[in-house]
């Protein structure tokens, strides 16, 4: 099951995709605000994350550039109120794939998350090949570290 990280402070809209991703088959967790999807983002492996670019404590610029330095592979859609131009080539800059505009349509933010998932294709499955595990001793290839612990 793909698992997908969204940042949004608006609860109704955050529910709404959690359910709607849930209902879609997908493994979701929710963060209400910068600072826990900051905690979130950078102690969970996720196939793509959706930023909200308001948030309180941590704004999704901010939090876009940790992903990135983080794991520069896995997709960040912005989910945003932001529509001008300069708010989206910030963005754009700083790491994110791709930008959609509130109020949207739920059916698009879905196919723009399978158009990613799919682009991944073996990526997308936690980096599963990039990692060595053997008995508690976990091997990450692709950031050069090992974890004695799993």
């Amino acid at each position: 099951m793909q698992k997908i990280l969204v940042v949004e402070d608006e609860v109704k809209v955050a529910n709404a995709v959690k359910k709607g991703l849930e209902e879609n088959g997908f493994d979701v967790d929710v963060a209400y605000d910068g600072r826990m999807g900051k905690g979130l983002a950078t102690s969970n492996d996720y196939d793509l994350v959706i930023l909200d670019l308001n948030l309180p404590h941590n704004n999704g610029y901010e939090l876009c550039e940790v992903i990135r330095h983080k794991n520069n592979r896995v997709p960040v859609i912005m989910l945003t109120a932001l529509g001008g131009v300069e708010d989206k080539m910030q963005a754009f800059e700083l790491g994110a794939d791709d930008y959609l505009v509130k109020p949207f349509d739920f059916r698009e933010l879905l196919a723009r998350i399978r158009v990613f998932l799919k682009r991944a294709g073996s990526d997308a499955t936690h980096g599963t090949q990039y990692k060595i595990t053997i008995a508690d001793l976990e091997i990450d290839r692709e950031k050069k570290r090992c974890n004695p612990w799993r």
